[in-house]
C-alpha cells in the first residue's frame, strides 16, 4: 500500500488577538473640554496613570489537534462556516504560514491558488510572472517553455502578456493564476474560494481542468468551496472542519450532510413550531418538526442551485392503512400550486404503517425552482377517507441568487421553475 501524499498530525495553529481600548471620534466640543482641562491638569506623572489605556490579550486557536491523511490523486472538498479554519489549514499546507503545534508531511510539489494576486509580483508582466512561478516550483526554464502556450491559451490574457499585472482585473488575475497553477505539473493543486472572482464559463472551465488532472495525471486536488453543487460533483473526499477541528473526514456526500444538518436554515423554525403546538390532538397522527435544510447563504433565502431537504418527524398513534404525508408548493406571485408530493409516491400500493415513531425526508433536487417566493403547505391525510393536515402547517420559502457553476442563464429566467432538461443537438445531412 502506497505511502499517503499528505500527513497530518496533531496540527494547532494559534493566534494572539490584542483587544485595544476602543477609540472615540473626537468632536470640536471635546477638542474645547481638553483645551479647558489643562488649565486644572493633574501633575504630568499622575495625569498620564491616569488615562494610561490597558489591551486585553487573548489567544485565538484556529485550528486545534486536526489529524487527516491525503492519497495521491484524491480530490478533497474542504467544508465548513466561515471561521472554522479551512483558510488557515490550506495557508499552513501551502507552507505560507507555520503551524504553532503538530507535524506535515508533504511529498510533492504544491501549487496554490488561495487569494487574488497570491504568487504574482505586481510589477512584472504576465510573461514574467509564469516564469517566476515555474522556478518557484523548482521547474527548468525549458520545461515552463514547453508549458507556456498552454498556460496563455487557458488564461485567454494573450493581448495582456506583457503588460505588469497590477493592472490586471481581478478576473485577469485569477485567470493567469489558476492556468499557471494547473498547467506547471504540480503533484498537489490547493485552491480556495478565490475561483469565485471568475465568470461562470472560466469557472467551469477550471472545474473541467482539475477534475482531469486528478484523474488522468494522478493528481491531488485540495479545494475550499461554499458551493455545495461544485464540491459534490468535483470531490471525492471531504474533510468539515468546525471551530477548528475536524468534525468529519471521509467521502464527500457524507461529509455534505453532516455540514447541512449542522447549519440548517432555521429562518421559519419559530414560526413553524408555534403552528405546530396550536394543531388539534388526532387520533392517528401527530406532527412533531418539520425543518428544512440547504447551505446558509442567507438566512431569509435559499439558492436553486442546490438541493433542498424537507425533513419530517412525526407519531403514527395506531396502526393505519393509507396514511400520507406531503407538502403543497405554492409559487406566492401567482397564486398556483407549482406541484404536490407525498412520501409514498414511489411505491405502487399505500403501504399500512404501524403505530411509531418516524422521519421522513423529501429532496427538492438543485436546478429546479426559479427566483422567487414560494410557500410550503404541509399535508397529511388517510388515502380516500379524509385530510388530517392542510392549511394549518405552512412556511415561506424564498429563492434567490441562482448563480450555479452550470447554468448559462441569467438571474431572471422566464417560468414558474428553471429545470436543467438534456439536449441533444446533432446536424442531419
Amino acid at each position: 500500500m502506497s505511502q499517503p501524499i499528505i500527513q497530518v498530525s496533531n496540527l494547532s495553529k494559534s493566534y494572539i488577538i490584542s483587544h485595544e481600548g476602543q477609540e472615540r471620534y473626537t468632536a470640536l466640543r471635546d477638542v474645547m473640554v481638553q483645551k479647558a482641562k489643562k488649565i486644572f491638569s493633574f501633575p504630568k506623572g499622575l495625569r498620564a496613570e491616569s488615562v494610561k489605556q490597558t489591551a486585553s490579550i487573548e489567544e485565538f486557536w484556529a485550528l486545534k489537534d486536526v489529524n487527516f491523511e491525503i492519497s495521491q490523486g484524491d480530490r478533497v472538498g474542504i467544508i465548513g462556516r466561515n471561521g472554522a479554519g479551512k483558510s488557515t489549514l490550506l495557508k499552513i499546507l501551502s507552507r505560507i504560514t507555520e503551524p504553532t503545534t503538530g507535524q506535515i508531511r508533504i511529498k510533492g510539489r504544491v501549487a496554490s491558488l488561495l487569494e487574488v494576486g497570491t504568487g504574482f509580483h505586481p510589477e512584472l508582466t504576465g510573461r514574467e510572472n509564469i516564469y517566476l512561478n515555474g522556478a518557484i516550483l523548482g521547474m527548468s526554464r525549458a520545461e515552463i517553455k514547453r508549458k507556456f502556450d498552454e498556460i496563455v491559451d487557458f488564461a485567454e490574457v494573450e493581448k495582456f502578456l506583457d503588460t505588469p499585472v497590477k493592472r490586471y482585473s481581478s478576473g485577469m488575475y485569477v485567470r493567469l493564476a489558476f492556468a499557471v497553477a494547473a498547467h506547471l505539473e504540480p503533484e498537489i493543486l490547493v485552491v480556495d474560494e478565490v475561483l469565485a472572482v471568475g465568470d461562470a464559463a472560466f469557472q467551469k472551465k477550471c472545474l473541467g481542468k482539475m477534475e482531469a488532472v486528478s484523474k488522468e495525471e494522478g493528481r491531488t486536488i485540495l479545494f475550499v468551496s461554499h458551493n455545495i453543487s461544485i464540491l459534490s460533483k468535483l470531490c471525492n473526499k471531504s474533510i468539515y472542519l468546525k471551530n477548528g477541528q475536524t468534525s468529519y473526514i471521509g467521502f464527500m456526500q457524507d461529509g455534505i450532510s453532516s455540514y447541512l444538518i449542522d447549519n440548517q436554515n432555521n429562518s421559519n423554525s419559530l414560526d413553524i413550531k408555534s403552528k405546530i403546538a396550536a394543531l388539534k390532538i388526532d387520533s392517528v397522527f401527530q406532527l412533531i418538526d418539520v425543518n428544512v435544510i440547504q447551505l446558509d447563504y442567507d438566512l431569509n433565502a435559499f439558492v436553486s442551485t442546490i438541493p433542498i431537504v424537507i425533513n419530517f418527524k412525526y407519531l403514527i398513534k395506531q396502526d393505519v392503512k393509507g396514511f400520507r404525508i406531503g407538502v403543497d408548493i405554492y409559487h406566492q406571485k401567482l397564486e398556483t400550486v407549482v406541484f404536490r408530493t407525498f412520501h409514498d409516491e414511489n411505491n405502487n400500493n399505500i403501504d399500512q404503517m404501524n403505530a411509531g415513531f418516524y422521519h421522513s425526508k423529501v429532496e427538492i433536487p438543485a436546478y429546479l425552482f426559479n427566483n422567487s417566493d414560494y410557500k410550503v403547505d404541509v399535508i397529511a391525510g388517510i388515502h380516500g377517507i379524509r385530510m388530517i393536515l392542510h392549511d394549518q402547517v405552512q412556511f415561506n420559502l424564498k429563492i434567490s441568487n441562482v448563480n450555479g457553476i452550470n447554468t448559462n442563464y441569467s438571474d431572471e429566467r422566464h417560468g414558474v421553475i428553471m429545470p436543467q432538461l438534456n439536449w441533444i443537438t446533432e446536424i442531419i445531412k
